[in-house]
């Protein structure tokens, strides 16, 4: 923009002086009351050659400088109950409190609720390309708990992961992995097997990497709904204030990119 407007003001001087020069040749060439005509026919070109500079360069120079504001980063939330925010009104789920913790600090940012309750690793896979639109610039992606609390083969749950990761890096889509834990009472054998899938996939696909969505939260009676399993609109709270170090650096290297 800056360029277009000196190259504009440049045109407007160098016309300005061919034309100074014209209208002096002009007058001197003529009678001595011809001069006032002269003078006044010079005044008019620089008014219209004012006007035009005006109206052409520098007016929509400024419009745009005033106006020109890039668009927000936009992100989408993939994942199940826990991203939907089960229990809670779509203002306390954490897309929505992400959001607003991270325009708090400065990031012009969309999160997109792509949080579907009961999801497991699988069915989440089954309908990611609609749910994260073209134009996504990162996901952040949360799934298997539900996997987990039905005891399925961590092996189907890996792979529904490993597709979800493959198919969002042939997108060329960033991704905020976040990990999951079986619980206490799936046995030692399951959970090792299970918690184990999370930093082996991030270290596969080289994704940024927040190892357990649930830190601070998980069993703590105050932070928890009823069920003792989704977090209540506090708990939402300690899940993003947590989790937000992790998510400003994935931006920082979403935009850096």
């Amino acid at each position: 923009m800056i360029s277009g407007l000196a190259d504009g003001i440049g045109t407007v001087i160098g016309i300005e002086r061919m034309s100074r020069l014209r209208v002096r040749s002009a007058a001197y060439g003529a009678a001595h009351p011809g001069r006032k005509r002269a003078d006044a026919g010079r005044l008019t070109l620089r008014r219209a050659l004012f006007a035009w500079l005006v109206g052409a360069v520098l007016l929509p120079a400024l419009v745009l400088g005033g106006s020109a504001k890039a668009d927000p980063v936009r992100l989408v939330a993939f994942g199940d109950s826990l991203t939907a925010g089960l229990g809670l009104p779509a203002s306390e789920a954490f897309p929505a409190k992400l959001q607003a913790a991270l325009k708090a600090k400065g990031h012009d940012v969309v999160i997109e609720n792509a949080g579907v309750s009961g999801d497991t690793s699988s069915a989440g896979l089954a309908r990611l390309d609609w749910s994260v639109p073209d134009g996504t610039q990162g996901v952040i992606l949360e799934l298997g708990a539900n996997d987990a609390l039905r005891g399925l083969d961590p092996a189907l749950t890996r792979k529904a992961l490993d597709d979800i990761l493959a198919g969002l890096k042939a997108r060329n889509i960033p991704v905020l992995f976040t990990g999951m834990m079986a619980p206490p009472n799936m046995g030692a054998d399951y959970a090792g097997r299970f918690n184990a899938i999370y930093p082996a996939l991030a270290g596969t696909y080289a994704v940024a990497f927040y190892p357990f969505f649930l830190d601070g939260v998980a069993g703590q009676p105050g932070l928890n709904q009823p069920d003792g399993m989704h977090p209540t609109a506090k708990g939402v709270d300690v899940i993003v204030e947590r989790m937000l170090p992790a998510v400003e650096a994935w931006l920082a290297a979403i935009k850096g990119g």
